[in-house]
């Protein structure tokens, strides 16, 4: 996801029936994929869904260095969004687990070697570690699918290869981090150091789960830290793979540890635990708020949060309107509408505004829709069945405000969590489909009359995390991304993600930056050292 060229073309883009984690008599159900794969509106549940020869082999916490049971002995399953059925039971980490795991990382930053090491012996580490992510993309990419429900091309194509970019860009940081040499009045010499913080906290999403792991792991590692990381319920599986490959490269004992559990043991445990040193979170805003509670309520420990959006995507009169419809549709429906900065809001200019709606709902008519690895399919299923609710409540509300629905609105088949493309015009702000975070195949196209209306109404929520911009006048562009209460705003693109691009929300959409350099302030303390200079040549 490196570019949002390299995030589109996939959409319609097909794969190889060839994979090795595909069986034969699968392959040749992929070379007859008309037979089962159809536009939404016709497709029934996929009669038989393709089973990814690869082998769920890390199930277990790793602590310490080594894959272990939870403390208590339980699992818990892991489900196929696909079908509801379960792909393995993964060891259900609680507090005992996480405690067993911050004194694991406390150990390997106070005795250990890793933060003694030098950077670039560190960067060697993330190096090893990023070539070994490419070499086993195919099982990855096969993992993410089948426990997360996106298609399995973007997971192969986009997502792990910006996860191999992340850990190579945060290694070439970890030798180039230093303080100053600060001038004072008097006879002192001052300098700063910047020193690792210490034992990180991190608590990951499902929609993301290898690409927000890299975004968390990488600069925390970079500046020297030690990590305890739990991995969302619903997608561990990917995690604990990497975390293996990790070993693999070198890293010591200690210094990374990952825990499956729940939000309300595991998680909780982590943010209120008084040895560790920093937390960084990323998921809802009302989860986002207990966190910082939990933090708060503890010892105190600094928290970056990247919450919730409801973006908006303004379209100008005067914008391409063809390829405002696309790039409308991949801000909303990209990865099953489940991303935090989804252009949610589609604000289209009246003089506009029923051709869009028209060519907006073609689009999504033509949506594919079913198993996310057979071939030429744009969707796959909502998370889990909790989410798949929430998105029809949504639809719901929508009909029951007199919004217009003009295609979608139901289930694809009668198994899994797949949701037909959904569109919705006359849509107005008060609606709850204009105000909250949905997170699903639901797009909402609203009609506005000028630049300030739309300026205004676009910042008229509580959210601020991202904003797309369509408009071929460049005065427009600066005026109004300038304007915007966003910590991204996309002009004529959408979802552009780089390894050095930051990103992090205004308002209830969090605070601090992921990526980039900013990421690295998370993860350091700054400490003055003032020495008295005796007699100085000059000062």
């Amino acid at each position: 996801m490196a570019a949002r060229s390299r995030v589109s073309s996939l959409l319609s883009r097909s794969f190889s029936a060839s994979s090795p984690f595909l069986s034969r008599s699968q392959g040749k159900n992929l070379n007859n994929g008309s037979r089962i794969v159809r536009r939404f509106g016709t497709s029934s549940a996929a009669e038989e869904v393709i089973s990814p020869s690869v082998q769920v082999s890390y199930t277990k916490l790793l602590i310490d260095g080594n894959f272990v049971d939870a403390a208590s002995g339980k699992t818990f399953p892991t489900l196929d969004p696909r079908t509801g059925e379960v792909i393995a039971h993964v060891a259900e980490g609680d507090a005992e687990d996480i405690n067993r795991a911050v004194k694991a990382a406390r150990k390997a930053f106070d005795e250990g070697p890793w933060p003694k090491m030098t950077a670039y012996e560190r960067s060697r580490v993330m190096l090893r570690l990023a070539d070994l992510v490419e070499k086993h993309s195919e099982e990855l990419a096969a993992l993410e699918s089948w426990d997360n429900g996106k298609t399995y091309e973007q997971a192969l194509t986009a997502e792990i290869p910006m996860v191999a970019r992340l850990f190579r860009y945060y290694a070439g940081w970890a030798d180039k981090i230093h303080g100053l040499t600060v001038p004072a009045d008097g006879n002192y010499h001052v300098q700063t150091l910047h020193e690792p913080i210490g034992v990180a906290g991190q608590i990951i999403p499902w929609n993301f789960p290898l690409l927000m792991f890299a975004w968390k792991v990488g600069p925390a590692l970079a500046c020297g830290n030690t990590i305890v990381l739990k991995t969302a319920e619903q997608t561990p599986l990917t995690a604990f793979y990497v975390g293996k490959l990790f070993l693999e490269a070198g890293l010591p004992p200690g210094v990374l540890n990952i825990v499956s559990g729940f939000g309300a043991t595991a998680g909780a445990s982590l943010a209120s635990h008084m040895d560790v040193d920093k937390l960084a979170f990323t998921g809802s805003t009302d989860t986002g708020k207990v966190i910082l509670g939990l933090a708060a309520n503890s010892n105190l420990k600094p928290v970056t949060l990247e919450l919730g959006g409801k973006s908006p995507f303004i379209v100008f009169e005067d914008a391409d309107i063809d390829k405002a419809v696309e790039l409308a549709h991949f801000a909303l429906f990209f990865n099953q509408g489940q991303c935090c900065c989804a252009g949610s809001r589609t604000y289209v200019h009246e003089k506009v505004y029923d051709e869009f709606v028209e060519k907006a709902k073609a689009r999504a008519l033509k949506r594919v829709v079913g198993d996310p690895f057979k071939k030429g399919i744009e969707q796959g299923p909502q998370i889990d069945s909790k989410q798949f609710e929430k998105v029809m409540k949504y639809i719901r509300s929508g009909v029951e405000s007199n919004a217009t629905l003009e295609c979608g609105g139901g289930q694809v088949g009668d198994r899994g969590y797949f949701i037909q493309p959904t569109v919705f015009s006359n849509v107005k702000d008060d609606m709850l489909i204009a105000q909250d975070e949905i997170f699903g195949p639901v797009q909402s196209i609203l009609k506005f009359s000028d630049v300030d209306e739309v300026i205004k109404r676009a910042n008229d929520t509580r959210y601020g995390l991202a904003a797309g911009v369509f408009t071929k006048s460049l005065d427009t562009a600066n005026r109004v991304s300038r304007a915007l209460k966003a910590g991204t705003v996309w002009v004529n693109c959408f979802d552009v993600f780089d390894a050095a691009i930051p990103f992090g929300g205004y308002k209830m959409s969090g605070n601090g930056r992921e990526k980039g350099i900013y990421s690295l302030n998370n993860y350091l303390q700054v400490k003055a050292v003032v020495t008295p200079l005796n007699n100085p040549a000059w000062i």
